[in-house]
This record gives C-alpha cells, sequence and structure tokens, in this order.
C-alpha cells in the first residue's frame, strides 16, 4: 500500500496509568488501530506536561511520575480516521483527541522485502 496527497493526522493525548480492560490503554488503542487496518500508529512517551486539572506529570530524579504523558499519533486517509474516532470515544474517558490535515509525502508498504535496507 502506498499513501500520498492529503491525509490527516489524529492525535490522542491521555496518562500512562489509563487502563482499558486490564491493559493500558495506550497499547488498547495502537491494537484497536491495527486490527482496523490503519497504516500505522506511533506512542511517545512525554517527560513532562499537564492536563485539564493542572496537576503537572514529570520524569524528574526527584519527582517520579507514574502517570507521565502518553500521545499516540496515527496519520492516514481522512475517511479511516473517522471510522477509528467512534472507537476512541469509546476507550478515553479522559484526554483529549485532535486531528489535523496532513500531507502525506511518502508511506511505503513492500511485503515481502524488495532488497532495500534502511
Amino acid at each position: 500500500m502506498k499513501i500520498e496527497g492529503e491525509g490527516q493526522l489524529l492525535r490522542v493525548f491521555i496518562g500512562e496509568s489509563d487502563r482499558w480492560h486490564g491493559r493500558p490503554l495506550y497499547e488498547a488503542i495502537v491494537l484497536k488501530a491495527r486490527e482496523m487496518g490503519m497504516a500505522g500508529a506511533t506512542v511517545l512517551r512525554g517527560i513532562m506536561g499537564f492536563g485539564a486539572d493542572s496537576r503537572l506529570h514529570t520524569a524528574k530524579v526527584l519527582r517520579l511520575s507514574e502517570d507521565l504523558p502518553i500521545v499516540i499519533e496515527i496519520s492516514d486517509k481522512p475517511e479511516r480516521i473517522e471510522a477509528f474516532l467512534p472507537e476512541l470515544d469509546v476507550m478515553v474517558t479522559e484526554g483529549m483527541i485532535t486531528l489535523e490535515k496532513v500531507r502525506i509525502v511518502a508511506y511505503r508498504h513492500n511485503g515481502g522485502g524488495s532488497g532495500a535496507t534502511h
């Protein structure tokens, strides 16, 4: 599959300690995105942040937080992102979801290997 052109970037902002059916929420979201055939997903762990409650979350040694900020990014065609939003609506009870238009320059899956190395 190759996607180029107009796309959409979905970002999900949650906390590291957020759970869904006994597993980390970020893991559940990525697995659901994979199940639904999304182009890909990346989980980013923040070192500092705060949310709507203004409580500071930080990875400083003297103040270790077990609820660091997590951002999940998924880029795909707008219609595929739209189809994924109802799943997130059920899973994300606290956090923020953003969407923005992006221009996808290259996305390739060569399935089976073409001899190219990275």
